[in-house]
Formats: C-alpha cells, sequence, structure tokens
C-alpha cells in the first residue's frame, strides 16, 4: 500500500516551493520514518509515499514530483527495473537509490547510477536507526541538493499530447528561483604551471561517481603515464564497486589502495571507504599509506590529507582536480599544493551539482582553471603529455 499526499506546503519565506519528494520502500515502516524525517525539513515535502516500483510509476502520472527515493529489493516491480521507466516517463526526475551496505546492493547501485540515478544514500539495516545520525543528515543534504539541480535544468518541451495530467502545484508556486552560488565572491585564476607532472589527483563527493565515469570514461585509452589517485567521499564495499565500475567504463586498471603498495604509472588508486589514503616518498619509490585518523571535513576518506601528502611527496609534479561536492574538503589540502607549486583546477558551477568542493577552491585564489565537466578530461590529457 500507498499514501498520496498531494497536498502542497506553503512557499518558504523567500518564495520558493519546497522540493517535491517520492518515497518508495516496500516497508510501511521504513516509508514512515523516512517521510517524518525528511518533512521536519520545511524545504522538502513528501508528495508520494508507495510501496513499490509499479506504484511509483503510476504515481508519477498523478503528481509532479521532483525527487524519488528509491529501495532497490522490493515486490511487483524493484528499484533496478522500475528506474529506466521512471526515467522514461520523466527524464529530469532525480532518482536517489537507497540501498543497505551489502556488497550486492551497492554493485546494483552502482549499476543504477550508470543508468540514470542521480546519487545513492546507504540504508541502515535497523529501521531504528534511519530516522538519525548520518543517513538522516545525507539524504536530506541530498534531496535538496539535487531537487536544486533539477531546476536549474532549462524546462523541457512537452512530447505531442502534451504530459500526463498531474496534480499541480498552485501558481503562486511555480517557477522556483535558482538556488544561489555556494560562493558568491570572485574567482581570481592563477597562472598554471608549466611543468610536467608525476602524479594526477582528484577529489570528489556529491554526484562525484557520475563526473569521475565522464572524466575516466572520456580518457580509454589515453596515453596517460602517471597514477592517477582518487578520494570520493564512499563508505566502504562501495568504493570496492566502484574501482570495478571505473574498470569496466574506463578501461583503466582501478582499485581500492592497499597500505604499502607501491604507487605505478597508468593505474587508478581508489581511497577505500572509512580509510584515508595518503602517499609517502620511500627512495624513489612513492607508498600508499591508509589511516583511520580522525575524519576530516566530517569524512573518512577525506581530501585534504591525501593533498597534503601527495604535495610532500610529489612537489609541484601534481595536478589536482577537485570535482563536484558538498562542503569545502580540498580546498585546504590544495593550498598546501599551490603553495608548493603544483596545478589545482575545479569543476565550474553550471555543471556541478554542488559547488561546494569545487567552489570553496575556486574562491579561495587557488586553482588555475575552473572548467566545465566536458573540458576536464582534456585539461588532464594535455597537462599529463608535458615532457
Amino acid at each position: 500500500m500507498g499514501i498520496d499526499t498531494g497536498v502542497a506546503h506553503p512557499p518558504l519565506s523567500n518564495g520558493v516551493e519546497p522540493f517535491r519528494v517520492m518515497v518508495v520502500d516496500d516497508s510501511a515502516v521504513v516509508r514512515g520514518i523516512v517521510t517524518k524525517m525528511l518533512e521536519e525539513d520545511k524545504a522538502i515535502q513528501v508528495v508520494s509515499s508507495v510501496g513499490n516500483g509499479q506504484m511509483a510509476l503510476n504515481a508519477l502520472d498523478r503528481y509532479d514530483v521532483e525527487v524519488v527515493v528509491l529501495d532497490i529489493e522490493m515486490p511487483v516491480m524493484d528499484g533496478l527495473t522500475a528506474l529506466p521507466q521512471l526515467l522514461k516517463k520523466d527524464p529530469d526526475i532525480q532518482v536517489i537509490m537507497s540501498s543497505t551496505l551489502t556488497h550486492k546492493n551497492a554493485d546494483v547501485t552502482l549499476q543504477a547510477m550508470e543508468k540514470g540515478a542521480a546519487d545513492y544514500v546507504p540504508k541502515p539495516t535497523s529501521s531504528k536507526d534511519l530516522g538519525a545520525g548520518q543517513f538522516k543528515t545525507e539524504l536530506i543534504e541530498k534531496v535538496k541538493a539535487w531537487g536544486a539541480a533539477r531546476r536549474r535544468r532549462p524546462k523541457r518541451a512537452a512530447p505531442p499530447g502534451g504530459f500526463p495530467e498531474r496534480a499541480k502545484i498552485p501558481a503562486a508556486q511555480q517557477a522556483p528561483k535558482p538556488a544561489g552560488s555556494l560562493y558568491p565572491g570572485q574567482v581570481t585564476l592563477r597562472q598554471a604551471s608549466n611543468d610536467s607532472v608525476d602524479v594526477i589527483a582528484i577529489g570528489s563527493s556529491t554526484g562525484g561517481p557520475q563526473a569521475l565515469f565522464a572524466v575516466l570514461g572520456a580518457l580509454k585509452g589515453a596515453p596517460i603515464r602517471q597514477p592517477i589517485l582518487i578520494t570520493q567521499h564512499m563508505p566502504a564495499t562501495f568504493t570496492t564497486i566502484l574501482a570495478e565500475h571505473i574498470t569496466r567504463l574506463s578501461g583503466w586498471n582501478a582499485a581500492e589502495g592497499k597500505d604499502g603498495e607501491v604507487v605505478q604509472g597508468g593505474r587508478v588508486y581508489i581511497a577505500p571507504g572509512d580509510f584515508h589514503m595518503v602517499v609517502e616518498a620511500q627512495g624513489t619509490s612513492k607508498v600508499i599509506r591508509l589511516n583511520k585518523n580522525a575524519p576530516e571535513n566530517f569524512c573518512r576518506p577525506a581530501v585534504d590529507p591525501m593533498f597534503r601528502s601527495i604535495a610532500q611527496a610529489y612537489g609541484k609534479r601534481v595536478l589536482a582536480v577537485v570535482l563536484t561536492g558538498m562542503g569545502q574538503d580540498g580546498m585546504k589540502g590544495g593550498q598546501v599544493l599551490v603553495q608548493g607549486g603544483a596545478t589545482l583546477v575545479a569543476q565550474d558551477e553550471a555543471t556541478s551539482v554542488v559547488w561546494g568542493m569545487p567552489g570553496a577552491a575556486a574562491t579561495a585564489g587557488i586553482c588555475s582553471a575552473v572548467l566545465p565537466l566536458p573540458d576536464v578530461a582534456p585539461y588532464i590529457l594535455k597537462v599529463s603529455q608535458r615532457r
């Protein structure tokens, strides 16, 4: 069974309507907890709560939904089956996969992201842990981030015959203003170094998996001799699967970094979930070290410790990239890199899901370029070819 609320919340004090969300989960208890949790934030309205993928498709005909929180394992129609049908019905809808931390579900979640899901959030195995802590914080942040990302997109033209009739939000609440920039300050670029680089380092968070797929996929077959080190904010299990998907999509030899492993050119190293991944010099070799030092920027793995260690191990012969993500992880470590003569670039605001991490770096005056996502791979390739 499912509940369709369909009741419009009043606009917020800034005149913008709440983000309209559908919760899809076969457990009525989970749906109730998640709905209550989301609606504690006045910027979110749950307009529909249903028990399987088929019910979600039916509800999408009736209600104007911006973000779907979609469970994976459900009767009648599971999440992975429902996903392409939801996107076919509304290509602009943002789908966040909700799954428990198992190897199988992590793999399905990454498959879903390849097929068009916007993001994921790891779901606790116990319902009593749903309404508090990291899950609550992460889900609310991602719902608002992807809702804002949808609203920034140009409005689609109606197909022949028009869109299906849905419950409409009152006209006074429509046409929300685009979300303002997190960093409205000036972006001042630094002079790019002309030195060759020995390592490429990438940091990312919200929206990062798709950005990584895009960048590394565009570099498929490229003659890049340097190692690529990546810290993506992700839990354990998911980073293992992320590496496997990067290998399959891009042809790169990608794997989680292992403590004591010698860094080799032409390979991709992913920071394992719940470990900071850093690099230290040992003679002429560079070696990966994993540690469980305190989280930085509320994250482990975090980008800052990786960037700091790379600055110490490689000096100025570094190209660092900060992709989409919440917060400012990568900015302070980027300052250390740039002070040592390295080159840092960031994804631009228009193509970032959240211009938090790249925006912090860009407005700190430490970037040599601020690039749309499609331009990141060509920039990496150009810099990597310097001799």
